[in-house]
This record gives structure tokens, sequence and C-alpha cells, in this order.
């Protein structure tokens, strides 16, 4: 499923083919998040004309909004979106895991509250998969439990032992799907912030033959350098030859160190969202367009950017499009730091061919973060 291109020399950081159903995906790649089926405040044409070929949508809220019916009548995610390239479809575990007071998990599934209308539902690994298969998900993401750190040990075991039955059903499910669906199955990887069971966890799902493997669990409030640690020590278990996959995370620092971990795909709400409120990405760090210093300032976001919205308009006309609340302003920034993600893959794909990763990576991050 992974073809692996070029390796680091130095890291474990990989260059890499994705194939999947709608087309060849290059790692390392960041995926936009289009939960209800669409990246807010961009049109998949500019998604599409910056190179991303893989986007996310999430099953929880697609599985309630618009709902099965429409979907279904639809003839899928795709159809239904217009979005002609692939979609990695998250199971709603995480989503779940937010809404700690409308759901219970037991270990036949998670039964919980629509936080639309109060209506219940009941969410099993295999009508998660089912789902899934109904959008025509490129990737589908197994059901899981996803825990907060600060647990104990104990709790954190026993969140282990049912995201490993719930891995195997669903992957079971995933092998009796219908002939006519290519969609690729994703297992995840939990343990929380305790090292044996991290281990234990990987070995587990990895001991499944899951197309792909996902590391769950990380960037959930705990320090940089706890993800850090955590990410290269359950990096390490897992499999080379298939992809690798670490879900939520979206800042340069973050994805720069899980390339070097060798992971290939990871996605985040991060990048669209602080630009819906101004803040923007430049080469030499993050800036809120909002604030009184670029009212007169007519240069671009980044000199150094060669996106639609940096060729056209100034600091302070998107500034002026903020304070005036015109809808114009958060769709600006949201392409200007998807395009600059989306270079950011790219530069970082092209130093690991060159056998440069170490060294491109502490020269970005030194430039990105001088001066903070």
């Amino acid at each position: 499923m992974i073809d692996i291109l070029a390796r680091d020399k130095f890291t474990d950081a990989r260059r890499g083919i994705l194939e999947l159903p709608h087309g060849k995906v290059e790692t390392p790649t960041f995926m936009p998040v289009g939960t209800n089926g669409t990246v807010k405040a961009i049109l998949f044409r500019a998604l599409e004309n910056m190179g991303y070929r893989l986007i996310l949508g999430n099953t929880y809220h697609l599985y309630l909004r618009p709902g099965m019916e429409v979907l279904k009548g639809a003839g899928g995610l795709h159809q239904f979106t217009g979005w002609n390239h692939n979609f990695l479809t998250d199971s709603g575990g995480f989503q779940v895991f937010s809404l700690s007071q409308l759901r219970k998990i037991t270990p036949e599934g998670v039964k919980f509250q629509s936080h639309i209308d109060g209506s219940r539902h009941l969410f099993t690994p295999e009508s998660v998969s089912e789902v899934q298969e109904f959008f025509r998900s490129d990737i589908q993401m197994v059901l899981d439990v996803c825990t907060p750190p600060g647990i104990e040990h104990k709790e954190a075991e026993e969140a282990l032992k049912i995201t490993t039955d719930w891995a195997k059903r669903a992957y079971t499910r995933w092998t009796q799907r219908d002939p006519s669906y290519e969609g690729k199955i994703f297992g995840i990887v939990q343990g929380n912030f305790y090292k044996d069971l991290r281990k234990r966890s990987a070995e587990e799902i990895c001991s499944i033959d899951f197309p792909g493997i996902a590391i769950g669990g990380l960037s959930v409030g705990e320090e940089k350098e706890v993800f850090k640690e955590y990410l290269f020590h359950t990096a390490q278990y897992l499999p080379d030859e298939k992809p690798r996959y670490v879900m939520g995370i979206g800042t340069p620092d973050y994805m720069l160190e899980a390339v070097e971990a060798g992971i290939d795909i990871f996605d985040c709400v991060y990048p669209t969202r602080v630009a819906r409120n101004s803040s923007v990405f430049t080469n030499e760090g993050m800036i809120a367009l909002k604030n009184e210093r670029f009212k007169t300032d007519y240069g671009p976001i980044d000199e150094t950017c060669d996106c639609p919205v940096c060729r056209q308009f100034s600091r302070s006309y998107i500034r002026h499009l903020f304070k005036t609340k015109e809808i114009l302003g958060p769709m600006l920034t949201t392409e200007h730091n998807l395009h600059f993600m989306y270079k950011l893959m790219e530069q970082t794909r092209e130093a690991i061919s060159l056998g440069a990763f170490k060294k491109f990576k502490a020269d970005f991050l030194d430039r990105y973060y001088r001066g903070k």
C-alpha cells in the first residue's frame, strides 16, 4: 500500500507514495480536516490546485448530519461533496471521547447522545466500519477508546483491552465488505502515557493484518516533550512496510518531529481554525493579522510565499477584512495556511530525498521560532 521512495540517512524520516482508490498520495503528507464533508472556508478546487489529494472527514458528525439516508442516496461521500480525490474518515471515537457527559463505553460499543438533538445511538466496531463503507471512504479508521492524560495504569489497560478487541472485530467486518468497495482500514495504537501499554498495544494492533497503522492518544493536552517521548517510543514498534499515521497534529514542530520518527500522515484542525481568527503561518513564525501594527502594512503575508493570496493581497487589506467581519478574510487566511502546510511537506519530501532532512528541520524551526 505504501511504496518507500527514499529514506533520510540520519533519522527514520521516509518519503513514499500511498496507493489509494482515488489516486496516489505523496508522503509525508498533511491532511486538511473536513469534518462535515467540507474544509471550512475554502473550495475543494483551491485544495486540489495546491496539490492535496487526501482530506479527512468525520464519521460521528456525518452519521448524525446529513445522516445515512442522505449519504446513501447520494452514492457516498465523494458524490455528495464533489471531492474527487481521497477521503480518510475518522471513526468518531475521539468525538465520542470528548462527549464524556453524553456517552457510555461498554465492551459491545459506545452508547451516546447526539450533541445536536439528544437522540440516542450505539456505535460498535462493526457498525462504524459499515457506515464508512457506505461513505466509500478510501481509508476508514477503527473505533477505539481514546483516554486523557493522567489516568491510572489500570484504567488505561482496560481501555487498551477494549481497543484491541474492537480492532479485531472491525478488521473482521472489513474483510466481509462488498467486493466493489476498495477502501483500506487502519488500526489505532493506544496505551495512554505508559510505555509498557504503548508497546503492548502496538504489538497487538500490528498482529492484525491492517493495511495501515495509526498512533492515537497523543497531542491530547500533554507537554510537548512528553508527546515527543511517546511518539518515538511508539513508532519504533510499527511495521516498516505499512503507512503510519499520527492523529491530530498540525503545527510545524509537531509535524517535523513526526516525520523524523518515520510517520507518513497527520491531520489537524489547527491551521484552518487559527486562520479564521486571523492567525497565519509565515517562514519566520506565526502572526495575527488583526494586530494594529499591520494596519498600514502593504506587503504580503509572507514575502517568500507564492500562494495566490500572497501574490494579490496585503496584510493591511486582510486585516481590514477581519475588522469589518467580511467573510473573505477567513477564506484568504485559510487558503494561505493550507498552502503553507502543503509547501512545508513538499520541502520536507525533497529534503528526505536529498538525505538532508535533519538540517532542513533544524534550519526551518530555528527560523520559525527565532525571537520567540
